[in-house]
């Protein structure tokens, strides 16, 4: 449900910009204000979490995603609408760090690649699904139905998860509430300026005072998050975590490859759109390919995962992942046709599928049971990051050798955009060299425990 509303706004955006006569502007902050909330808030929910309770924050921030989504659904205006979508940002901001926490402590260290296989296999379909599912519903019904069908899945998760699942609490330790503060603003600073940067998908405002600001801005209070971090008593993010190779190399990893990813699916949706010329839903439906992988393969990784090491799962994963996004770069033009884009589809998705349980497994399960919480929350903003930080690079990439002028225009911007994604992915691999592989656990690559 929070992975589908990242992007299933996406391919109904012409029908609300009809219905609510709202402009270009309007219709890019529907999404970015989701984004920017849910990036901003993800921290300060895992602390909620670890303070007051994991369940109750994950059953508070359902609540507040199903009412905010009634409210989206209802919204008489385009302002309300982008009002109603900075408040879902925020539930889940609250629901997806949690999820990832409750589900890691349910299950034993030599189970969770398992289980966070399966959790990788619908967020990953998630991702694909969300712009077939924006189509289909605001073409066969209507645009408010997008939000509507959040509400009774969100009522029915709140029933199984207060009779299902118990509490789980982090250490108990005073409120960090200055690194809190550094935290939100830092990612407030960061996502707005890639957003900004990204600019109607033209890339153009990478030389703005504005973003140059936001950006120079959110990474000096990184720095000064850092820097605090280091030095108060009760860090929310302690730095002794980054001891451990699996979780400073496992949160690099995720962050390039939710830029690939998010980069991939945001330009390949376009490019079958305007480069092949066809319409929203159809061009959903042929990206199943990339979606279907996720589905049948990432279970069966997370089991893999716990037989044989991160390692292996994470490496050969962003390899694939380069491969069949590289392969992409070098056959889209806008003569392509579909057959030829379904294998390297595949492939990308299959990599993406082994990658992700891999390294959602050796993020969380590389610390100590009370900080599985910050685990998420910092793996969930980094995951947050990297999707913004890809549809702004690829973007500005796009823009200097395309447009979208003609499908010939489009497709030449497109493939030097996906060869980005391959790089990236690339590098993803290289990060994903830090983790330990198979056997060679050590004290030092055991979860960090609280006096580490």
């Amino acid at each position: 449900m929070v992975v589908l509303d990242l992007l299933v706004v996406a391919t109904a955006l012409s029908t609300i910009q009809r219905s609510l006569g709202a402009s270009q502007a309007d219709l890019e902050w529907t999404v970015n204000a989701y984004t920017l909330t849910f990036a901003v808030f993800l921290m300060t929910a895992a602390t909620l979490g670890g303070r007051y309770g994991r369940r109750l924050v994950f059953v508070s921030g359902l609540a507040l995603f199903g009412a905010a989504s009634a409210a989206c659904a209802l919204a008489p205006g385009v302002g309300t609408l982008v009002a109603a979508r900075a408040v879902q940002g925020v539930g889940a901001a609250a629901v997806m760090p949690m999820a990832l926490a409750l589900l890691n402590a349910a299950f034993p260290p030599e189970r969770r690649g398992w289980a966070t296989g399966v959790y990788g296999s619908v967020t990953g379909l998630a991702a694909v699904v969300g712009p077939i599912l924006g189509g289909l519903v605001a073409q066969g019904l209507s645009w408010q139905w997008i939000f509507w069908v959040n509400v009774p899945v969100a009522a029915v998760a709140i029933v199984f998860a207060l009779t299902r699942i118990g509490e789980g609490y982090g250490a108990r330790v005073p409120a960090d509430l200055p690194g809190l503060v550094l935290a939100g603003l830092s990612a407030l600073g960061l996502v707005w300026g890639l957003v900004r940067a990204n600019g109607n998908g033209t890339g153009s405002g990478w030389t703005s005072a504005s973003v140059l600001g936001l950006l120079g801005g959110g990474a000096l209070l990184a720095i000064a998050f850092v820097r605090w971090e280091r030095r108060t008593a009760a860090p929310m993010l302690p730095p002794r975590l980054f001891g451990s190779p699996a979780f400073s190399a496992g949160n690099a990893v995720i962050f390039l490859l939710n830029a690939a990813l998010t980069g991939a699916v945001f330009f390949t949706a376009q490019y079958l759109q305007v480069g092949l010329g066809h319409g929203p839903l159809a061009a959903g439906l042929r990206l199943l390919p990339w979606g279907v992988a996720p589905l049948l393969v990432a279970p069966r990784a997370g089991a893999l995962a716990d037989r044989f090491g991160e390692r292996l799962l994470i490496v050969s994963g962003m390899l694939l992942f380069a491969a069949g996004t590289g392969w992409l770069a070098l056959v889209a033009t806008s003569h392509a046709t579909y057959p030829s884009l379904v294998a390297p589809m595949a492939v990308a998705g299959i990599g993406f599928a082994l990658a992700l349980p891999a390294v959602t497994k050796a993020v969380v399960s590389s610390v100590a049971l009370p900080d599985i919480g910050t685990a998420s929350g910092t793996y969930s903003t980094m995951r947050q990051l990297g999707g913004a930080f890809g549809v702004a690079v690829l973007g500005a990439v796009f823009a200097s050798a395309g447009g979208y002028g003609s499908p010939a225009a489009f497709a030449d911007g497109y493939r030097p955009a996906t060869g980005v994604c391959a790089a990236l992915a690339l590098a993803g691999a290289v990060a994903g060299l830090g983790t330990l592989p198979r056997g060679a656990r050590s004290a030092a690559a055991r979860p960090v425990s609280r006096a580490g």
